[in-house]
């Protein structure tokens, strides 16, 4: 087995299970659950999600529904950056890259025609990560997406 990277170490206060809630504005869109865990020894952080779309949105959230959601997270030794792997139910696979400064959370993608990122926050002595999505079809102009609210449960 691969010898974790101590550079991976500061990903442990995701490890754990969290309910999670989708919003657009004041309408939750989905409720769910989401679990951190270590894999192949410390190598890899892996994210699994699993949500119920609320009944009363839009049928285009319905639709575009991305659970489950699997991410795998990981370093580059070298240069110390991390990435995550990202598939959803809808056959979506992306790759994003990512950074984690112990407080602030960030994953990003550029892509010609779909940026994307996403910002988070940790409050609550870590119990509770706030953050949004956004999206830029030019790479210039940001449009809000949704926002998405981790509370620790386990």
């Amino acid at each position: 087995m691969p010898k974790p990277h101590p550079a991976l170490q500061r990903l442990d206060v995701f490890v754990g299970e969290w309910e999670i809630w989708l919003s657009i504005g004041d309408q939750d869109t989905a409720i769910g659950r989401t679990v951190f865990e270590w894999t192949e020894d410390g190598a890899f952080l892996v994210q699994r999600s699993e949500a119920k779309v609320a009944e009363d949105i839009p049928p285009e959230w319905v639709a575009g529904s991305p659970f489950p959601v699997t991410s795998v997270m990981g370093l580059d030794d070298a240069s110390e950056e991390l990435s995550m792997l990202y598939a959803d139910g809808r056959g979506v696979h992306r790759v994003y890259r990512m950074s984690f400064d112990g407080g602030t959370w960030r994953v990003w993608r550029e892509v010609p025609g779909f940026d994307q990122r996403f910002t988070a926050t940790f409050s609550d002595g870590g119990g509770t990560i706030n953050g949004y999505w956004e999206m830029s079809r030019d790479g210039s102009t940001w449009e809000h997406d949704f926002d998405l609210t981790y509370r620790k449960v386990a």
